[in-house]
């Protein structure tokens, strides 16, 4: 069997789209072109590329059986047939993956899979996530042999492949930068909010432009990107994928990304890439950092007035303003008991049902979009129906599905159950609760747990008219040498090389440490050394920092810091385990085995006690400094924030210290030897110690979750504020506090 790539037959329209198919004829109409989506040789208006997308989509909806619409509702990770090692179980292409899995279980489900083929046959499915990181040709070729399979059903509704971040570096995390590597990598999310900082806005369009050539150039056309949260609780362990906690910043990036990634300021376009924006209402406001991707962190807690208004609300405003795609809300649900009074921005206050936000009809269809105007489709976040399920537990399966679409969620992640959907859309026709006696819960009617004719349609209709506004139902397929060209392409890598050494932050240079200057090196022996939670890890990056200062700085590199005059340590924290709760909350001090509290299962703290290890070899840094010191030596730092660390373990040893987040090391070098001068700025504010971050034995922070670091003294007690009114901010021994839009330059 050919790969579909292979078979794909271009049918070029002048002034109009070029048309691919390889199953299904085309229609040829006044010297003009058009798929004949389902074969039978009529030009109805959903195959008229000429009109609206919206009436195309209205027109296709109508046409669909029932079960190619249960299909559409769904989305959740697939695998290719490249990674797997049963050769027995891929297709004839050796690209599709036609494994059965009797209980495939994740973070978020547990449900039964099938092959690919059958599930785009039979279930209908035409979202998937991509996980994996092929090469550019690979991901063409799979992603047009999904869409050959697609093209010969019934209406040839193409398969919309979905990925999370893939142009950032550092570590490959699930659910958040789904790959690393392949295509254009520029530093973290926090990075590049620093570099934006001291840099200006402009970046970020050489960031979107390369995003939307290279996820456009390979068929990938949707992205769940980017977090429009706004960073409150740094214990929160998703701080990772935001812009920071500066809420002016964040709206700005908003207003610059959706449009640079979509393809224009009205919505996307042919040749752009559909952007999720996450998570809605504001994932930021967790209570003690608390992620709800387990049962502690199900709540999201507003401990001060109009916060949600404030600080969480407008980045989402300005992704509604730039016509972004789709919108993913939140698991958790709004703590009333815990919570302050919250007024929408046109004044009314907001009921807190404690209801999962992906459930809540007033934050989806009364907030986002009859106040906020949001007009493109909702797209839940992962495991809502199974497992995170918060405020709907008593319902069973069928019952979480029709009510999530119909209280305004158009696409159920996590899940490919398109049989208990039909289950929810026939207990609607066969009287599952009226003739056949069913007990229908607590507080709810039968018409909000069964799936209608009304809402089905509608969540197809607008997910239907995305896929007509990018082009997928002209032309879904793509060339592979066209992909590996543009993901080559040399000035997307050193525009996202230049943002790297943009994004380091001087936070300390005592009596002017750096630049390191060769005059300053001038018969200095430098020792190098790494630090991270994994020895292997560590050890093979303090040999590349060591190679490169011997080959590209000529410095003269010793193995033992005894003999050093001069030491660069790069030191690489991480804290807890993503997805998973932790025995405490997050810790963020720079410690090794360190004894902190156990919480309780009401989030509290307990009487029993754990060991947390942030950093291996922590206690070495001090012993490096005293030891430098003692011949007269200086030592330069750099942390990675992927987190709001504590530094107080780093900072009194350091004479230089740099932040970096997800930074090429070589880019930092640059910066510590005077090759680039330090422009970055500070995106979030560093917790002085853990007094700031202090949990009573009732669960309540003594710094307010729904609040940011730079504004978080407003609500400290005034006995914790030194002669400058802070407290919050941690202060270095040059008297520098390390908040936000913080950082030196030479």
């Amino acid at each position: 069997m050919k790969k579909a790539t292979s078979n794909i037959r271009y049918y070029k329209n002048e002034n109009g789209p070029v048309v691919g198919v390889t199953v299904k004829p085309v229609i040829e109409e006044d010297g003009l072109y058009f798929r004949d989506l389902d074969g039978d040789g009529v030009l109805s208006p959903c195959k008229d590329w000429r009109k609206p997308a919206g009436e195309r989509a209205v027109d296709l909806a109508g046409r669909l059986s029932v079960e190619e619409k249960l299909g559409m509702l769904f989305v959740n990770s697939w695998k290719m047939g490249l990674g797997q090692k049963d050769r027995t179980k891929v297709d004839e292409s050796g690209l599709l993956n036609e494994e059965i899995v009797e209980r495939d279980e994740s973070i978020f489900n547990v449900e039964k899979t099938y092959g690919t083929t059958y599930t785009l046959k039979e279930m209908n499915i035409r979202h998937l996530i991509l996980r994996e990181n092929p090469k550019p040709e690979e991901l063409v070729d799979w992603i047009n042999q999904l869409n050959q399979v697609a093209e010969g059903c019934g209406h040839a509704i193409p398969v919309m492949v979905i990925s999370n971040s893939r142009n950032e570096n550092g570590e490959v995390v699930f659910g958040m930068n789904d790959a690393a590597g392949v295509f254009a990598a520029w530093p973290g999310t926090l990075g590049i909010a620093a570099a934006v900082k001291g840099s200006g806005l402009d970046l970020v369009d050489d960031f979107a432009e390369c995003i939307r050539q290279e996820w456009d150039a390979t068929g990938m056309k949707k992205g769940y990107m980017y977090m429009a949260d706004v960073m409150t609780d740094p214990r929160w362990q998703r701080s990772y994928g935001t812009f920071g906690e500066d809420t002016k910043l964040v709206t700005d990036m908003m207003n610059r990304l959706i449009p640079g990634i979509q393809g224009s300021d009205d919505g996307v376009t042919t040749d752009g890439v559909a952007v999720t924006i996450k998570h809605f209402p504001g994932g930021g406001a967790r209570e003690n950092g608390f992620d709800p991707h387990y049962v502690q962190g199900q709540w999201n807690v507003y401990q001060t007035k109009d916060s949600l208004r404030k600080y969480h609300l407008p980045a989402f405003q300005a992704a509604i303003d730039k016509k972004a795609s789709s919108m993913m809300p939140y698991y958790a649900k709004p703590a009333l008991e815990k919570s302050q009074p919250q007024h929408e921005p046109g004044g009314r206050e907001i009921p807190m049902e404690p209801v999962g936000f992906a459930f809540n009809r007033y934050f989806i269809q009364e907030l986002l979009r009859e106040e906020m105007g949001f007009e493109g489709y909702v797209n839940s976040d992962s495991g809502i129906t199974n497992k995170m399920a918060w405020g709907v537990e008593e319902l069973d399966v069928p019952s979480r599905i029709a009510l999530a679409v119909n209280n305004g969620v158009d696409i159920i992640s996590g899940s490919l159950d398109v049989f208990s959907a039909r289950e929810a859309y026939d207990r609607g026709k066969n009287g599952y609760y009226t003739t056949q006696g069913h007990t229908v819960p607590a507080g709810y009617t039968p018409e909000q747990l069964t799936l209608s004719d009304e809402a089905l349609t509608r969540a197809v209709t607008r997910t239907l008219e995305e896929k007509f506004k990018l082009g997928l139902f002209d032309n879904p397929y793509r060339e592979p040498e066209h992909a590996a060209k543009v993901v080559a392409e040399k000035s997307h890598w050193e525009h996202a090389y230049d943002v790297h050494r943009k994004s380091v932050v001087l936070l300390k240079n005592h009596q002017q440490t750096l630049p390191l200057t060769a005059e300053k090196l001038d018969g200095r022996k430098v020792y190098a050394e790494c630090f991270r939670n994994h020895d292997e890890s560590a050890a093979k990056e303090t040999e590349h920092v060591r190679e490169t200062l011997r080959k590209k700085w000529g410095v003269n590199v010793v193995e033992r810091h005894e003999e050093a005059d001069c030491a660069i340590l790069f030191v690489t924290p991480s804290s807890g385990e993503y997805f998973h709760a932790t025995k405490g909350y997050l810790e963020l001090d720079i410690c090794e085995n360190k004894q902190v509290p156990d919480v309780d299962d009401a989030g509290c703290p307990a009487e029993t006690y754990h060991e947390e290890t942030t950093l291996r070899g922590a206690g070495k840094l001090r012993e490096i400094y005293e030891s430098v010191h003692g011949r007269g030596g200086r030592v330069i730092t750099n942390i990675n924030f992927t987190l709001a660390w504590e530094v107080g373990n780093v900072e009194p040893y350091a004479d230089a210290l740099l932040a970096g987040f997800d930074t090429y090391v070589d880019a930092t070098l640059d910066v510590i030897f005077g090759a680039y001068g330090p422009t970055g700025k500070m995106p979030i504010t560093l917790p002085r110690d853990d007094s700031v971050l202090a949990v009573d034995e009732n669960g309540v922070c003594i710094s307010h979750n729904d609040v940011p670091g730079y504004d978080k003294d407003l609500y400290l007690p005034e006995e914790m504020k030194d002669e400058n009114g802070k407290a919050y901010a941690y202060r270095d021994a040059d008297g520098n506090y390390y908040e936000l839009d913080f950082g030196l330059g030479y």
